[in-house]
């Protein structure tokens, strides 16, 4: 293994692990720190936590030791993938995670860039921006576990990191991989600028033999030519029959993905996920009755969620819609569920959890930054909140019945 990935939440690991994998290496991402040595002839391994908004001594240990483990695999450079809009809370986890993680390799200098250009995003004069707003203008200042209200990427690591936060301007970057080598010699966290994927790829090569780095998928598009890997696209066995929705996030894009889902759909309502009051098992059987794969969703607008949260307080009902849809998934798998889109990166991660699943075979895109992966016979798109054009859904079921 050269390469090892220790991301934050779920659809972040299929992110980069597409990243690497249409870069031409072989990639497995595994859920959870894994117990058994990998296959040796795996060029990367992308460890899938659930750490973003896990509590921050938790989320310490965890990504601790999936760094541990990727090392014994033999990985030479690891990365931190964070969110490509580095969402968290001024309590952490991004910064006290990286400071540990840094801690361990021994690394004095490490480039942070969650820019992802392709899906809009972009980091110049040390602010992240979602195509052309701010990202505290974008929507994430609305999110309901970790609202992003400042797009100053210095001002929120360094409210969490113990280690200096510095800059690599976007005038630097341009100039080339030496010339942001050579800024790196700065003993910090270092906020790096970059606008297109050509930037990305100068960053690569300015990381060769760098031990850590942190970003969002984008920042893995320079690294596999440093150990020489040449481009190739993953391919795709067709997998039919039933199928289903589920959506849990409330990005702008996914609500607006919700709207135009043309099916029979359930929305899921805070009050009864929270007082217990859904049956599992007749949800399932609904499902399966449907001809088009069904949508069973809890997205709402910035207002009901922050209802919810005042009445039932920070977290609790998200995490008792969490368990319904991590409930709900094996009770589909039982009946012969065949395809499952998720939407949302918490959501994701309660359904590989609840489908006892512990690694992802990655298939092709199926959006910018969201690969088809197959597991036990099934397969998942599993989105994070803010990816995907708006028929998302009846687009991705449809590319996992064709042959790639």
């Amino acid at each position: 293994m050269k390469l090892g990935v220790v991301a934050d939440d779920f659809t972040g690991a299929s992110d980069i692990a597409l990243t690497l994998a249409e870069a031409g290496m072989t990639v497995a991402q595994f859920i959870g720190v894994p117990q058994d040595d990998a296959d040796p002839t795996l060029g990367a391994g992308v460890v899938a936590l659930k750490s973003r908004t896990a509590p921050l001594e938790q989320a310490i240990a965890q990504s601790v030791a999936a760094c541990k483990w990727l090392l014994a695999q033999g990985a030479e450079q690891i990365i931190l993938k964070v969110c490509s809009t580095f969402d968290s809370t001024p309590d952490g986890n991004i910064g006290q995670v990286l400071d540990a993680l840094a801690d361990l390799l021994g690394e004095n200098s490490v480039i942070v860039c969650p820019a992802f250009p392709e899906n809009g995003r972009s980091v110049y004069q040390g602010h992240l921006f979602v195509n052309d707003r701010l990202l505290s203008e974008s929507g994430m200042q609305d999110h309901p576990l970790t609202p992003m209200v400042d797009a100053d990427l210095r001002r929120v690591l360094a409210a969490q990191s113990n280690r200096d936060v510095a800059h690599i301007p976007a005038v630097v970057v341009q100039k080339g991989a030496a010339a942001i080598a050579q800024a790196m010699g700065a003993t910090a966290h270092l906020i790096t600028d970059a606008i297109s994927d050509a930037d990305l790829i100068e960053i690569g090569r300015a990381a060769k033999g760098a031990k850590l780095l942190c970003g969002g998928s984008g920042i893995a598009l320079g690294l596999p030519a440093n150990f020489n890997v040449t481009a190739q696209p993953p391919k795709w066995v067709a997998i039919t029959g039933h199928g289903a929705v589920f959506s849990g996030s409330c990005s702008r894009a996914t609500r607006e993905q919700v709207a135009r889902y043309d099916a029979p759909s359930l929305q899921i309502d805070a009050a009864r996920a929270v007082s217990g009051e859904y049956n599992i098992a007749q949800i399932a059987d609904w499902v399966m009755a449907q001809t088009t794969p069904p949508l069973i969703y809890s997205s709402a607008d910035p207002e009901v969620v922050r209802e919810a949260q005042t009445q039932y307080g920070q977290g609790v009902a998200a995490e008792a819609i969490e368990k319904l849809f991590a409930a709900l998934a094996p009770a589909l798998a039982e009946r012969g569920l065949r395809r499952l889109v998720v939407a949302g990166g918490e959501t994701s991660g309660a359904v590989v959890t609840g489908l006892g699943l512990r690694a992802l075979t990655i298939g092709p895109r199926a959006a910018a930054g969201v690969p088809l992966v197959t597991a036990g016979g099934m397969a998942l798109a599993l989105k994070s909140g803010n990816f995907g054009g708006p028929d998302f859904f009846a687009e991705t079921l449809a590319m996992m019945e064709r042959e790639a």
